[in-house]
């Protein structure tokens, strides 16, 4: 067979077995995984028993139960498949099933995986679920093709992405589980992303001192502590404006404060305030000195108000991705097989998002995010209602992922193509 025709006959084979793709996607939808709670487990299993449906075996990888609570959540199995070929590199694709809840404003079930005018409805739909049916189908299509394969194959199905990826990639790594030399992550259709921010994510407790509110002068007001802190932090973010990324799709850096509780009663003081935020870094920054500076600007804000204590958790810090180019063969076949599949320039960029990906990239292996989804998260309603993936980008993305597969698998031949 020419590469020609070994990549027309995987096309064929996924748009033969393509309403079967569907259903596998749908049946992943349908087992909530929300994070938190957190309770992914079962997701895992019923995952492991579809794939076993195909010839698939699952190794199993259950988080111990005290490692998963400390994180805040209440179960975590990850998931490996293994194909061997023969000698060669081992290429990893991996995708996470633990998602944000669905929230408010839905028209459709989000755990119906309800499909209308060619879109596929539900949480995690487009992040990420669709991508365990991406590279499970592109790796069904590839060994349908009956062709010599060299190297091995790693399906790697983790659960908490969410929370950083330290009980799913993390953990996989350092049990040095994963033996991969090149990785496919989760990604979207018309773009090649090779690298990420960076993320910081801290609590701020102000501490004061609760009185009636006919009495303020009793008390010490924490919200008027936090006041000086969110100013201080906002006047910070203007500044991130300055600081720019040579990394094409990263802009600069920037600090959003997402979650803000405390007091008792409209009627008393707050004596206690908590603020979250989330400070994310461009790749060129020192996660290290990026979380000393919030730290210094949070204590210097939160000392302008006398009587008030300030404790800083930190929460999360995910350094950023950077570009590798060892992975050149892996991202030049993408393009090229995204370009024909989808009849337009698919390019590289860097995404201010941060993904697991980053753990890997740690642990020395090159990757590239690549799978099924629309040209932004925005587009695709993820994290918000109705959260929805084109079938259209489903089909085209595990066709490109089966012929990049093929191209790193075959050998000399084909590889010369790229």
């Amino acid at each position: 067979m020419t590469p020609a025709s070994r990549y027309a006959a995987l096309d064929v084979w996924i748009d033969a077995h393509f309403d079967e793709e569907v259903q596998f996607l749908q049946q992943l939808v349908r087992v909530p995984t929300d994070t938190p709670p957190g309770n992914n487990a079962p997701h895992a299993e019923r995952t492991a028993e579809l794939l076993g449906g195909f010839g698939f075996e699952a190794e199993k990888y259950p988080v111990p139960a005290d490692e998963v609570k400390a994180w805040g959540l209440e179960s975590i199995t990850n998931l490996i498949v293994r194909r061997h070929y023969g000698a060669g590199k081992i290429i990893a694709l991996n995708a996470h099933g633990d998602v944000v809840p669905p929230g408010d404003g839905w028209t459709h079930d989000p755990y119906g995986g309800e499909v209308v005018d060619g879109k596929l409805y539900g949480r995690a739909a487009a992040v990420n679920k669709s991508d365990f049916a991406t590279y499970a189908f592109a790796v069904r299509a590839l060994e349908a093709l009956g062709q010599p394969l060299t190297g091995g194959i790693e399906l790697i199905f983790t659960y908490d992405e969410e929370f950083g990826g330290e009980l799913g990639p993390g953990w996989l790594l350092k049990k040095k589980l994963v033996q991969a030399d090149l990785l496919i992550a989760a990604g979207f259709s018309h773009q090649v992303i090779t690298a990420h921010n960076g993320c910081l994510q801290l609590e701020v407790t102000l501490h004061g001192q609760m009185a009636h509110a006919a009495i303020p002068d009793t008390g010490i007001d924490a919200l008027q502590g936090a006041t000086a802190v969110l100013s201080a932090l906002y006047q910070q973010n203007l500044r991130y404006r300055s600081i720019t990324s040579k990394v094409a799709g990263i802009n600069h850096p920037y600090l959003n404060v997402g979650r803000i509780e405390g007091g008792t009663n409209t009627n008393v003081v707050p004596g206690k305030v908590v603020l979250k935020l989330d400070r994310r870094m461009i790749p060129e920054e020192n996660p290290a000195e990026v979380e000393l500076e919030v730290r210094q600007v949070i204590a210097s804000a939160a000392a302008s108000v006398p009587g008030i204590r300030v404790e800083i958790k930190r929460l999360l810090l995910a350094g950023a991705w950077l570009p590798d180019a060892a992975n050149a063969p892996l991202v030049q076949a993408l393009q090229k097989h995204g370009a024909s599949i989808f009849g337009e320039p698919i390019p590289i960029s860097g995404t201010p998002l941060y993904t697991d990906v980053r753990l890997f990239g740690a642990a020395g292996i090159p990757a590239a995010i690549y799978g099924a989804g629309p040209r932004t998260v925005f587009e695709s309603n993820a994290k918000r209602a109705d959260e929805h993936l084109l079938l259209a980008d489903l089909r085209g993305a595990t066709k490109v992922v089966a012929r990049t597969l093929l191209d790193l698998l075959q050998g000399p031949a084909v590889s010369q193509v790229l």
